[in-house]
């Protein structure tokens, strides 16, 4: 039989541990121990040196360092994967913690067939991705510096009471005031011209998120997304993007878990505690999906814009959307009516729910026309 060596990597900004291991569990376990240079190039170099006569397979964990070894190291025909952080046990005696056992601890989990591995999104996904991150970026960065002008003024005692805040009332509202302190119209100046900043950022990145959601390749599954209600282009293109296959999820459960949607557990004889969901997955489409969720919270006609969504789609996506609109809005009444939960978690557990809408029309599992 072929022999394995199996190579952990703690990876840094400018180094890179190396530990490798055999296949066999008896006589010397390490194989090779150095410290190299953070480069792809020489870490091939000690492949090939040590490695030259067997099959390897190496890996490290993910984290700031991104997947760009990993990538480079399958192009020359490495064997690599990067391991989920949350699947590599921490001992809680364990006090020490090197470079080296790091490494070492990852080659032992690659040559037990332990430790997650994360999904490596091909660089166009992972370019996307961050520019709708960026995005997230420069909205609650807005959301911050509207709040630290609507701050500074109400300090002043400068109270808007025509309406809800930043509506085109309120810039003119702002554009009316007389400050008595020359130094205070500097500071509102610095604020407002910030503001219009991010928003001017934000609305240009909004027209380039939806070309890039009508360009091959995210046109077809983005267009399937959007006929879901409370989902448009910057959400689905989000969910393709950031999931890349959904079939990597064999079931509907198993997407919930990745998005941290599953609630947590407790059980322990014949005990069994239930509480919050887990939030360890994907905080990003997380929170996208409860955005979207509560749209759903009532069942009513779908609007023009929704309606021209769907227009040109195959039946069963569409029906399989109303599916989904008739059967969340009647669980939202049953938890906040019949279970007198907040209107908080019923939309948590909708966004639950919405994620297996998804996954089942991105897989192609539809269900027959006229089920609920």
């Amino acid at each position: 039989m072929e022999s394995v060596r199996f190579v952990g990597m703690d990876v840094h900004k400018d180094s890179i541990q190396m530990a490798v291991l055999s296949d066999q569990r008896h006589g010397a376990e390490i194989e090779f121990e150095r410290q190299v240079a953070s480069d792809p190039g020489a870490v091939k170099k000690v492949l090939r040196r040590v490695c030259r006569e067997h099959r390897v397979v190496a890996g490290y964990e993910a984290g700031c360092m991104g997947y760009h070894l990993q990538r480079s190291l399958q192009s020359s025909g490495v064997e690599c994967v990067v391991i989920a952080p949350s699947s590599i046990a921490r001992a809680p005696g364990d006090r020490v913690k090197t470079d080296r056992r790091d490494a070492v601890g990852i080659a032992r989990l690659l040559r037990n067939g332990e430790g997650q591995q994360v999904h490596v999104p091909t660089p166009g996904d992972e370019a996307v991705r961050d520019y709708l991150r960026c995005r997230d970026d420069l909205r609650q960065e807005l959301r911050r510096y509207r709040q630290r002008l609507q701050q500074c003024l109400i300090r002043h005692g400068y109270v808007y009471r025509g309406g809800r805040n930043w509506t085109q009332s309120y810039w003119r509202w702002l554009g009316e005031l007389q400050f008595s302190e020359e130094v205070l119209s500097e500071t509102v100046q610095i604020y407002y011209r910030r503001i219009q900043e991010l928003e001017e950022k934000l609305s240009l990145m909004a027209e380039r998120i939806q070309q890039l959601a009508s360009s091959a390749p995210y046109a077809e599954p983005v267009a399937r997304l959007r006929c879901f209600r409370g989902i448009d282009y910057l959400t689905a293109l989000a969910l393709v993007c950031e999931v890349g296959d959904f079939r990597r999820f064999a079931t509907a459960p198993e997407f919930m878990g990745f998005l941290g949607m599953v609630p947590s557990e407790r059980t322990s004889g014949s005990r069994r505690w239930q509480g919050g969901i887990t939030k360890t997955g994907n905080g990003h489409l997380r929170r996208l999906l409860v955005e979207a969720a509560w749209h759903y919270r009532r069942s009513y006609a779908p609007s023009k814009a929704l309606t021209a969504r769907r227009a040109g789609m195959p039946e069963a996506v569409t029906a399989h959307a109303a599916r989904a609109e008739r059967r969340l809005a009647r669980k939202f009444g049953r938890i906040t009516v019949l279970h007198r939960k907040r209107p908080q978690v019923a939309v948590t557990a909708l966004a639950r729910e919405l994620a297996g809408f998804i996954w089942a029309v991105m897989v192609g599992r539809l269900e027959p026309k006229g089920a609920v």
